[in-house]
């Protein structure tokens, strides 16, 4: 005999959690959302009066700064991680297909739909530390501007 109770509809089951392609999309949507926070990154965006709207203009800006944040390393690697966040953000939102991926060892890589991938932290602490690669130069490069 079948357990009933009021409301009970055998043609509707409970919502199962997602699967494969639908769990996978979820993650780097919540990979994204956290991603695109960029806290220091911003602070010192706004202190300087530069929006960062997810726009290459924003990049231009930030390789326009300048770096007075290179005296304290760890500032710098902070910083460079963020806007290494940041810049994947901006290729995430503005480049078809672009998707972030978390390497074996954890890192967050951007995923260009050639399949090609960008190491956006190490690239970020770069420029944080040493000015190079200009963060718009590499949008350019990944959004073949």
């Amino acid at each position: 005999m079948e357990n009933r109770f009021p409301g009970h509809r055998p043609d509707r089951s409970p919502t199962a959690p997602p699967t494969g392609r639908a769990a996978e999309h979820d993650r780097e949507l919540a990979m994204a959302e956290m991603y695109g926070e960029c806290g220091l990154l911003r602070e010192l965006a706004e202190s300087a009066g530069v929006r960062l709207d997810d726009t290459v203009e924003s990049l231009t800006a930030l390789d326009q700064l300048l770096p007075r944040w290179r005296d304290d390393r760890q500032v710098s690697q902070w910083l460079g991680t963020d806007a290494g966040l940041y810049l994947g953000t901006v290729i995430r939102r503005r480049v078809p297909d672009a998707r972030w991926r978390l390497a074996a060892d954890g890192r967050p890589l951007m995923v260009l739909g050639t399949g090609f991938e960008l190491d956006a932290t190490a690239i970020g602490r770069d420029w944080a530390e040493q000015g190079a690669p200009q963060l718009a130069a590499v949008y350019r490069a990944a959004s073949d501007d």
